[in-house]
């Protein structure tokens, strides 16, 4: 059996003839030219499709580059012109930085421009149509200081009342500024509900929590 299985180790493959050897390449030329042909036909069906859609990605990628350059360039441009503005002490020239920008940056604008010139209009635009609501709520505060003599306790704590929301960086002086409106109005009750919503929150910040219990 051993003896077999070594002779038949040694036997080795059949060679191909020479008709074989000539079917093999017959059919590897027939599976060639079919293959071409199917890609051209491929081509001819799609092609402009397939090139159309090149076309449409080289411009939507050339859209997003001239895009980001253009944002990039527009933002260093704003930034330059706002430090101009700033170092001339030029409140027209901020008007016209936020009338011509977006989102926060245009309400600081407009701020600032407010800062040197103390118009009160300006806080009035920024309270009706800032971007932002941290700037508008500033405004409200500021309108407050300027105006809040003129009305009354319940008058300041209504127009104040968008900034009774812990989303509001200035919940916590909002409530102080109402309280001590009404301690000058001689409504300690109402004054004390204020206070107390100061001094019964863990995360009131201490120096207004000082004055909350001075006022108390």
């Amino acid at each position: 059996m051993a003896n077999m299985l070594e002779r038949n180790k040694k036997v080795k493959a059949p060679q191909k003839t020479m008709q074989e050897h000539a079917e093999d390449a017959l059919y590897r030329e027939v599976w060639e030219d079919v293959n071409n042909e199917k890609t051209q036909q491929f081509l001819k069906k799609y092609g402009r499709y397939l090139i159309a859609g090149a076309i449409a990605i080289m411009i939507v990628v050339t859209g997003i580059q001239i895009g980001i350059r253009s944002h990039n360039a527009a933002r260093m441009a704003v930034a330059a012109n706002y430090e101009t503005a700033i170092e001339n002490s030029d409140a027209n020239a901020l008007v016209g930085i936020s009338q011509n920008t977006s989102g926060a940056t245009s309400d600081l604008a407009l701020f600032q421009a407010y800062v040197l010139d103390k118009d009160v209009k300006k806080l009035e635009e920024l309270v009706a149509n800032g971007k932002t609501a941290e700037f508008r709520d500033l405004a409200r505060l500021h309108i407050i200081a300027l105006r809040g003599d003129e009305m009354d306790a319940d008058a300041v704590a209504e127009y104040l009342a968008p900034l009774d929301t812990k989303k509001s960086p200035f919940y916590y002086t909002a409530a102080l500024t109402v309280a001590r409106k009404y301690i000058a109005s001689e409504n300690r009750t109402a004054a004390n509900k204020w206070l107390d919503k100061i001094l019964d929150d863990a995360d009131a910040p201490a120096v207004i929590r000082a004055d909350a219990e001075t006022l108390r």
